[in-house]
Order: C-alpha cells, then sequence, then structure tokens
C-alpha cells in the first residue's frame, strides 16, 4: 500500500513538472563548431532524459553481459549446492533406519557436489561404519582434525572407534584432546569418568565430577552423589594408612550424601579413635536415621574407649531408638545386651521382628540369649532350625550378586547400585552350603563359653574335627544335618560362666 500511494506521488509530480514546463515555452540555443541547435526549453529537457535513460540501460547490458560468465557459475554451484544438500538429507535418512546402500549412495554424492562441507565427512564415516568399513571410518575422522572445524568431530569419532576396538587407552587420551580443546563438551569428562570407574581411578573421577559441575554438564544434585561415591571409595582403601587424608574425604563424602554407610562409617571410626567421641556419634546418628547398618552400630558402640558392657548398651538404645522398627535397631540393640549379659533386654529388643521380620541374624540371637539365659538346649535347637529357614540378612549385593564389601560401581560397572539389602530370593544352594551355614550359627562365643562344634567321636576324645554333618549333609535330606547338630546341643552344651 505505502509503494502504490508513493508511486502515485511520483507521477504527480512529474506529470506537475512537465505542466509548468509546457505552460512557460522559451528557446534554448547552442552554437558549437560552427553549428548552431535552436530548441524549445521543454523539448531539449525531454531529450536530454531520453539520453539519460538509454545510456543507463547500455551500461546494464553491457555490464550484465560483462558477469553472465560469473552468474552462470554462481547459478552452477547454486544447484550443485542443493543437490549436495539434498544427498546429505537422504543420506541421514538412510543411516537413522540403517540403509546401507542408500547411504553409501548418498555420501558418495555429497562428496561429488560438496566435498569440504563437515557434514559430507560426518555422513561419509558414518555410511563407513555402517558397512562395517571400520578402516574407512577412522581415516576419514583422522582426517578431520586437520581443520579447526571438524576437529571436535573427528576426535568424536575416533574415540567411539577406539571403544569399540577394545583401545581404552586411545580412548582416554581423545577425550583429553578434546576437553582440552573445548571445555564447554560434556561427553569427554563423561568418558573419562566412565573409564576411571573401570579402572579403579576413585580420585580422577571425583575431580572429573568437578570439572562436570563447574561447566554445568551435570545437576548439582547428581554431581555431589557422585563426588561423594568417590570419596567414600578413597576414605575406604586409605583408611588405615592415611587416616588424616581419609577423614577429609569421609567428612565431605558424609556432607554431601549424609545416607552414604561407608563414609560415615570411616568418619566415625577415624574420630572415635582420636577421641572426638561427641562429632563421631552425631556423623553416625545422622547417617543411621538414614542408613541403618552393622558397620555403624560397631563404631557408636565403642566411640568411647574405656566403656563397659553396659556403657556400650546404653550408647546402643540411644541409637536404635532413632530407627526403633528396623531390624538393625534390634540386632545392635540385643547384641550390646548379651555382651552386657541384660538377657531380658535382648528379648525385648528382638520381639518385635519374631514373628513376621524373623532373619538369620535376629534367630541366632535368640539361640544366644537361650544358651546363655537359661541353657535351654531345646529352644536353642529351635531357634537354630528357625534360623536355617529364616529369612536371609542384608548383604552388600548389586546385580543380584554378594559382594564381600561396599563398592561404588557394581560388578557390572553400574555407578551407585551396591545397596545393602537381603538378596535376591532363591535357593540357598546345596546340602553342604546349608550345613556350613549352621555350623557357623553353632560357633558362637559368649563370655569364653562356646556352642559344641566337635563331631560325636569328638566329643569322647576331648576335640575334634567338625561334625561330617556340618561338613557333607546328605544332599537327599539336609534336615539330617540340623537334626545331627542340635542333638550334640543338647547332649554336650556347656554351663555358660554366671
Amino acid at each position: 500500500m505505502v509503494r502504490l500511494v508513493l508511486f502515485f506521488v511520483v507521477v504527480l509530480l512529474l506529470a506537475s513538472g512537465l505542466a509548468w514546463l509546457a505552460d512557460r515555452p522559451g528557446n534554448l540555443l547552442v552554437t558549437w563548431e560552427g553549428y548552431e541547435i535552436e530548441t524549445s526549453v521543454f523539448r531539449a529537457i525531454v531529450i536530454l532524459t531520453l539520453l539519460v535513460g538509454a545510456a543507463i540501460a547500455s551500461w546494464s547490458l553491457l555490464r550484465q553481459i560483462w558477469s553472465s560468465p560469473a552468474m552462470i557459475s554462481r547459478q552452477l554451484t547454486r544447484r550443485r549446492q542443493q543437490r549436495g544438500l539434498d544427498a546429505l538429507s537422504s543420506g541421514m535418512i538412510a543411516i537413522g533406519a540403517g540403509d546401507r546402500a542408500s547411504a553409501s549412495r548418498a555420501a558418495i554424492q555429497a562428496r561429488k557436489a560438496i566435498p569440504n562441507e563437515p557434514l559430507t565427512h560426518l555422513l561419509r564415516a558414518q555410511a563407513a561404519q555402517l558397512t562395517g568399513d571400520r578402516a574407512t571410518a577412522r581415516r576419514i575422522f583422522e582426517a578431520m582434525l586437520a581443520s579447526p572445524d571438524t576437529e571436535q568431530l573427528g576426535l568424536r569419532g575416533l574415540y567411539l572407534e577406539a571403544r569399540r576396538e577394545g583401545e581404552a587407552e586411545a580412548a582416554m587420551q581423545f577425550s583429553e584432546r578434546a576437553a582440552r580443546l573445548n571445555p564447554r563438551l560434556g561427553w569427554p569428562l563423561e568418558a573419562q569418568f566412565e573409564m576411571q570407574l573401570k579402572v579403579g581411578d576413585w580420585a580422577g573421577a571425583a575431580e572429573t565430577t568437578s570439572l562436570a559441575k563447574r561447566h554445568g554438564h551435570l545437576d548439582r544434585h547428581v554431581a555431589d552423589r557422585r563426588r561423594a561415591l568417590m570419596l567414600a571409595a578413597q576414605a575406604q582403601k586409605i583408611e588405615d594408612a592415611d587416616p588424616d587424608k581419609a577423614l577429609a574425604f569421609a567428612s565431605e563424602a558424609h556432607t554431601l550424601a549424609p545416607d552414604l554407610i561407608p563414609a560415615a562409617a570411616v568418619a566415625g571410626r577415624i574420630l572415635a579413635a582420636r577421641g572426638q567421641t561427641a562429632k563421631a556419634a552425631k556423623i553416625i546418628q545422622r547417617t543411621w536415621s538414614k542408613s541403618p547398618h552393622p558397620d555403624l552400630a560397631t563404631a557408636y558402640a565403642y566411640a568411647r574407649i574405656g566403656d563397659s558392657p553396659r556403657d556400650r548398651l546404653d550408647r546402643i538404645k540411644q541409637l536404635a531408638l532413632l530407627k526403633p522398627h528396623d531390624v538393625e535397631s534390634g540386632v545392635a540393640w540385643a547384641t550390646a545386651a548379651i555382651e552386657a549379659r541384660e538377657f531380658g533386654v535382648a528379648r525385648h529388643a528382638l520381639q518385635p521382628f519374631l514373628k513376621n521380620k524373623l532373619t538369620r541374624r535376629v534367630a541366632r540371637l535368640m539361640a544366644r540369649v537361650e544358651l546363655a539365659d537359661k541353657n535351654d538346649a531345646g529352644r536353642v535347637r529351635e531357634w537354630i532350625t528357625r534360623a536355617a529357614t529364616a529369612e536371609r540378612d542384608p548383604v552388600w549385593t548389586a546385580d543380584g550378586i554378594i559382594l564381600d564389601a561396599w563398592s561404588p560401581v557394581s560388578p557390572k560397572g553400574t555407578l551407585d547400585a551396591v545397596e545393602w539389602r537381603p538378596p535376591m530370593k532363591g535357593p540357598d544352594g546345596d546340602a553342604e552350603t546349608l550345613a556350613a551355614e549352621i555350623a557357623d550359627l553353632l560357633a558362637v562365643d559368649l563370655d569364653d563359653a562356646k556352642l559344641i562344634e566337635a563331631t560325636r567321636s569328638g566329643s569322647t576324645n576331648g576335640g575334634g574335627p567338625l561334625p561330617s554333618a556340618a561338613r557333607t549333609a546328605p544332599e537327599d535330606n539336609p534336615d539330617n544335618a540340623i537334626e545331627d547338630i542340635t542333638t550334640e546341643v543338647k547332649t554336650s552344651t556347656p554351663t555358660p560362666p554366671s
């Protein structure tokens, strides 16, 4: 609309100017080289305007003729680029669909049309990977390193190729180079973290996590959890060799993740050994309220050197009341009560777990109470039998595998997958394994009093090897092992000292 208005305004001005000249006639005389030209002013202006227009048209025509080769070249280039972009598009779609033949054809067309385009190199490399030509793919990625525009892409491709080939050292070098080239890249730090986990480089993994958090590659909660795991692993590893550094690591890990059991256990033990009972108790209590564990109970019970068994019982009672409905609280309380020879307290602590929450440790502790308190061999036999069939106790487990100790990664390399929980339900194994567990239940110390571990023949000659039922129970009837062993309890159990 604005253009139309302007057009009419210009036409109106031109018409007004021509009308003004037509109303004011005049003569124009030009004398040059003996020639005289006389005309009106109006005609002279019209002729001049036509000459200027003809000159402009001629100049435009000449310029277009002069630049026509370049125009033709640009047009051909645009057509070639369009073909290359079409080839890139169809090639990427073919790679995503897994069409190796189409991807290879598109890569060839793109290379002919736009050979210097970074996406062309990527398409060629991925097409080579799709067809299984790893050597070509690696060669293309290496060629990308020569250009600043494609260096990051080449490093990424070489890293992935090194991982596929199992070349861990080369993969680490490529990721480190990419991190130095562009710290804002997230994948090099994640790659370094994964490889550091595989080799158990907890210190390096902690530093990598800090860098990832600093550059915004990890959420704060995730970064803090990862760092806490790495620090706890370091503290657990060097607890005996370097207590000062282990305490620093464990304290920071506890601050970042208060529910992390190993960190609190290490910090509690070291602080207790240094006489800092209050600080040790505070750390253990905080973690116990979130994740009860026997290591925490032990560290809490012996946090003050020189305490009597009754003093330890009072301390453990305070800890157990922080999580009164957890079986770990009952077990810790009952264990301390048995050591203090407060058998009524031990029964009270275990009572809530005797029906629906009975575990093997609870049954074992009840057997100890019956033996030490009343020397009731029948009740001991009952609890031993119930222990053999009770629910399994929590253990460090991950990926369906029972572990000897906590680790920040599972046997399959999964981070933060190790849990303190009962193992997966299923058969306990063969009769020999069951008999070995029962024999372990019988090997209980209580103030110098032990349950009988000898065979029938051993009991007549003053001692002997482990009962045959406990070592090689018949596979067809493992209950025979229970009968044989518990019979010895009834006939040969010594009376505990008062």
